[in-house]
């Protein structure tokens, strides 16, 4: 008979995911797998590995969308490798905008700490939800669903997210549909645009076809 201590202990044990080592910094002298990149070895692991300084630094908004995006994921962050855990900063200069666009890896936390930024993401319902946040205000944006954000103040708006993954993706819509070589005739198809609002679109972001 099972007694109620060890059937307690069983179930702890079972629903664990404590990892079996203390860390598995990321060795970026291999190629990343979809597990994330292999470990170091632990005697090539140094304290450096576990600090990143680069969110102190104000992105560089001069470009198309006014935005920048400072990642600390695994690549730039060796030792969040494995965690489940990442960073980013967030600089939207005036009029800046982060399109609708998703993480397929991981869930996304943003936290306001300058400025005004609207923020919303839509659910595999078709359902929105938005939000104008300010300063100390935090929204979540579910694993995979598209999400944007903009700055609708009068200045520099600053967040910085955190994801649930070392390395949660990016694909950004705008740039999936103009940005490469996917022919203008199956976007046309697939989106009601017609042509002419494609190429304009495709040349202002550098696509072909």
């Amino acid at each position: 008979m099972i007694t109620p201590i060890f059937f307690v202990f069983s179930l702890l044990l079972s629903s664990s995911h404590a990892a079996v080592q203390d860390f598995c910094v990321a060795d970026l002298s291999l190629p990343e797998s979809p597990a994330g990149y292999a470990c170091k070895k632990p005697a090539a692991v140094t304290v450096k590995d576990f600090v990143f300084s680069g969110l102190g630094v104000a992105g560089n908004t001069s470009n198309i969308i006014k935005a920048a995006v400072t990642p600390a994921f695994a690549t730039q962050f060796p030792g969040v490798n494995g965690l489940g855990i990442s960073l980013a900063r967030l600089d939207l200069a005036l009029g800046g905008v982060v399109p609708f666009h998703t993480h397929p890896g991981g869930s996304e936390v943003l936290l306001v700490v300058q400025g005004t930024i609207c923020a919303g993401f839509v659910s595999s319902a078709n359902t929105v939800y938005i939000k104008s946040l300010k300063k100390g205000d935090i929204m979540v944006f579910p694993q995979g669903l598209l999400h944007f954000q903009i700055n609708s103040g009068n200045t520099q708006a600053l967040a910085f997210v955190s994801f649930s993954s070392a390395t949660p993706g990016l694909q950004i819509l705008d740039y999936v549909l103009f940005a490469n070589n996917l022919p203008t005739e199956v976007i046309a198809a697939t989106t009601f645009l017609d042509t002419a609002q494609i190429k304009k679109l495709k040349g202002v972001l550098g696509g072909t076809g």
